[in-house]
């Protein structure tokens, strides 16, 4: 079934724009109910669910780590029901980037520098009935942790990781006290 280019362009656009400051009634309007992320995978077990309720906890996740979370969208690309939006995101890291294993275990944590980034992406999605049913990016998660200081890592900076990463793997509460 061909779509209308720009429905399908309108819908990939808000479903990037709404994860820096949407609410999840914004998700619930954009995502189909069985939406799936491919790129859930090193992200906390509620972003793994299906549908609004997962992308809405990856826009947490995310909000969580960096303050001034915003996207620039550059351009987007439709055929058939698809969508691709090249963008760049940028924002703050205030808060400590915690990356899971398959198991939703805390497998390493990045914690808060107060630096900067600016990185593109590429976000593609499938549209089905209407809404986002399925996504998958191409991120430069490479530049993100060069402009953050996490790599090359400092020896103080390996230290503060470890703790980070300790701390995560207790919990929440222990978490917070790692983020000097």
């Amino acid at each position: 079934m061909v779509h209308d280019p720009s429905d399908l362009a309108q819908s990939a656009a808000r479903a990037v724009l709404i994860m820096a400051d949407g609410s999840l009634p914004d998700f619930e309007a954009v995502f189909h109910p069985e939406a799936y992320n491919r790129e859930c995978a090193a992200e906390p077990p509620a972003c793994r669910e299906p549908g609004p309720a997962g992308f809405y906890a990856t826009a947490l996740w995310l909000r969580t780590t960096y303050s001034d979370l915003r996207w620039e969208i550059h351009e987007t690309v439709t055929s058939q029901d698809s969508a691709a939006v090249h963008t760049t995101m940028s924002g703050r890291q205030t808060g400590t980037f915690v990356v899971y294993d398959a198991n939703g275990i805390p497998e390493q944590a990045f914690p808060a520098t107060g630096g900067s980034f600016a990185v593109t992406q590429t976000h593609w999605f499938r549209i089905a009935e209407g809404a986002v049913i399925e996504h998958w990016a191409n991120r430069d998660d490479l530049g993100l942790a060069q402009q953050l200081g996490w790599v090359p890592p400092t020896p103080v900076y390996l230290f503060r990781m470890w703790r980070a990463t300790r701390a995560a793997r207790r919990g929440p509460a222990s978490a917070s006290t790692t983020a000097e």
